[in-house]
C-alpha cells in the first residue's frame, strides 16, 4: 500500500517543480532606451502623458510652495502654526540657521565667531516687520551671502523654521504690556515688576 503512495506523492512533486522555472529574471519586459518595432519610433520607453505629475511633486498651493500670495509675500502662514510646528522649527533652526545667526538670532553664530560676514539680527525693526513670506523666500532662494536651503529643507520645515523665527523675535522683545492680566498678576506675585 506504500508504494502507490509514494509513487502518487513523487508525481505530484514532479509535476510541481516542473511548473517552477528558474528564469524569472528572464522576464518578457522592456529595458530603458530598448529598440522595439511596436511603436512608429522604434522607442519602448515612452514619455509620460501630458499632466502626468511624480508622486509627491504636485504644487497646488502657490503660498506653502513660495511664501507669496500673488505677487507679494505672504502676510500669513499656508497652515496653522501650533506648538508641534515651533517645536518641528526650532530644531531645524538649531541644525541649519544657528552657525550664522545663532542661538537667539542676534547673528553671533559660531562661524561668524571665526571670520565669517555677521549676518542682519532677527531683532531689527525692519526683519521683526517682515512677512513670513520674506523669510520662506530668503531661506528658500538665499540672499546675500547666505546661500539657499531649498534643497536641504523640505517647504514644510522652512515654514516650520519661519514660525520659530517669529517666536524668537517675540520672546526677545516683549514687553510686561504684552502679557495678559493673569500673566502680569503671576509676574507680580513671583517678585517681578
Amino acid at each position: 500500500m506504500r508504494a502507490p503512495r509514494g509513487r502518487a506523492a513523487a508525481l505530484v512533486l514532479g509535476a510541481l517543480l516542473a511548473g517552477c522555472r528558474q528564469d524569472m529574471h528572464d522576464q518578457p519586459k522592456y529595458e530603458a532606451y530598448e529598440r522595439t518595432d511596436f511603436f512608429p519610433d522604434h522607442r519602448a520607453s515612452r514619455d509620460p502623458v501630458p499632466g502626468t505629475v511624480a508622486r509627491g511633486q504636485l504644487k497646488d498651493d502657490d503660498q506653502l510652495e513660495t511664501g507669496r500670495v500673488g505677487d507679494a509675500f505672504a502676510d500669513s502662514f499656508p497652515f496653522p502654526v501650533t506648538l508641534d510646528v515651533v517645536r518641528r522649527g526650532r530644531e531645524r533652526y538649531e541644525i541649519f540657521c544657528t552657525p550664522c545667526h545663532g542661538l537667539t538670532g542676534r547673528g553671533n553664530g559660531m562661524v561668524v565667531e571665526r571670520g565669517y560676514k555677521a549676518p542682519p539680527s532677527f531683532h531689527v525693526d525692519r526683519l521683526r516687520n517682515e512677512r513670513p513670506g520674506y523669510y520662506f523666500d530668503v531661506i528658500t532662494r538665499g540672499f546675500g551671502a547666505m546661500p539657499d536651503y531649498a534643497a536641504q529643507i523640505p517647504v514644510r520645515d522652512r515654514w516650520a523654521i519661519v514660525a520659530y523665527v517669529r517666536a524668537l523675535q517675540l520672546s526677545q522683545n516683549a514687553t510686561v504690556a504684552d502679557l495678559t492680566a493673569n500673566q502680569r498678576a503671576a509676574l507680580q506675585a513671583g517678585g517681578g515688576e
